[in-house]
């Protein structure tokens, strides 16, 4: 038969069976070591019992133990709310009320000693995970838009972020978050703010600071689950907690650790007044390489106009002019010289010519005979008794006949 077919053929158990059966599972439990903060304490005048609301610093839950007065004075007679204590106990179920109780027979008080131990071997664990890692750690914006600050209402180290913060640049918003900063309820209220800020998209980073204390009041920021609510957290986280010697783990896990709230707050946003005066200084570092830009190109202008070729451009084309007319004088008299001396060569020539021609021959008395077919007769026996002959002379020619 299943699970439930028995639950539904099975009858149901009465309430007070069902107390008695957690009340006896409880009982099989046996005497325990608890370890918790001390929430509140009831000491009735006259009574032997007392009363304690036991808290556990990383969760929302708390639960009654009563003891005697005896037990109480002998193991922690200054026991006073939040501080840390071990006990040993035997847990009780009241079935009547449905309760969970402890019932101690001894207390003791947690020392500074024992408290920096644990803090130690806490330390050494988150460090081992790689919760302080710098790697990990994120640099919070040069101006954020939005803080969020988790701290104490109306606290003094609110009143440093808020007053130095807005003193150095006035138009940064805040949404401030006020919890408990020390006693049981102060881990809790811390994370449910820190996720709340985280969430909110308009927040760029958020502050966690608190003023300076005893090394018990600040135990609540080396708690473990608020160092791990710090580690997982989206937006950049600064640790304000406290004096300069002060160190919890808070400020390891954080992205940034400021010594004092005040420092926090110089951490977060710039001062308007520096950041004016380094415009300034960039504004003449730039004014500055700008004029001895324009001047180291107005000297290269000047260098270059006062080059003769743009100081006095007419001197190349007068250069020029000089050359081309030096080119057409020594053209012209090789021109010149050349004509003289072909005019010569065709003088001496057309002489030549004259002095070998048949017109220079007939000029000094000769005469060309020629027979009628004008062939130039050169022999007699060239010509017969009757033929007509033609004589060419200097000067017009005659008309013969061969007689013999």
């Amino acid at each position: 038969m299943s699970e439930g077919e028995r639950s539904t053929s099975e009858e149901p158990w009465p309430v007070r069976v069902v107390s008695q059966k957690v009340g006896a599972w409880i009982a099989r439990l046996g005497w325990v070591w608890v370890d918790g903060q001390v929430a509140q304490i009831s000491r009735r005048p006259g009574a032997s019992t007392v009363f304690l609301t036991l808290r556990d610093p990383s969760a929302d839950l708390s639960l009654t133990v009563t003891t005697n007065r005896d037990v109480l004075d002998a193991g922690a007679p200054e026991l006073r709310e939040g501080a840390r204590v071990v006990l040993h106990a035997k847990p009780e179920f009241y079935a009547a009320r449905g309760t969970l109780s402890l019932r101690a027979d001894e207390i003791r008080q947690v020392g500074l000693g024992e408290l920096l131990a644990r803090l130690e071997k806490l330390k050494k664990l988150l460090a081992a995970e790689g919760l302080f890692d710098r790697a990990r750690k994120r640099r919070p914006p040069f101006l954020p838009g939005r803080v969020g600050l988790i701290t104490g209402r109306a606290s003094a180290a609110e009143r440093d972020v808020l007053t130095n913060a807005r003193r150095r640049w006035p138009a940064v918003e805040f949404r401030t978050v006020n919890v408990a900063v020390q006693g049981p309820s102060a881990v809790p209220d811390i994370v449910g703010a820190l996720k709340v800020l985280d969430a909110d998209p308009t927040i760029d980073v958020i502050v966690i600071a608190r003023g300076g204390g005893s090394i018990e009041d600040l135990l609540p920021f080396s708690d473990e689950a608020l160092c791990r609510a710090v580690f997982a957290c989206r937006t950049p986280v600064v640790s304000a907690i406290g004096h300069e010697t002060d160190a919890p783990l808070l400020d390891y896990v954080a992205d940034v650790r400021a010594s004092t709230p005040t420092d926090a707050a110089k951490r977060i946003v710039p001062d308007l007044t520096e950041e004016v005066r380094l415009i300034g200084q960039a504004r003449s570092r730039l004014e500055r390489a700008v004029r001895n830009l324009v001047d180291r190109e107005q000297h290269r202008l000047d260098l270059l106009r006062s080059r003769p070729v743009l100081a006095r451009p007419q001197v190349m084309v007068d250069q020029r002019a000089t050359d081309v007319a030096a080119l057409r004088d020594r053209t012209g008299r090789c021109l010149d010289h050349r004509l003289g001396a072909a005019t010569d060569d065709l003088r001496h020539t057309l002489a030549r010519l004259r002095a070998l021609s048949p017109a220079a021959t007939l000029d000094r008395g000769y005469a060309i005979v020629q027979r009628a077919d004008g062939h130039v007769v050169r022999a007699a026996s060239e010509v017969a008794k009757g033929d007509p002959l033609r004589v060419r002379l200097a000067e017009g020619e005659l008309t013969a006949t061969v007689d013999g």
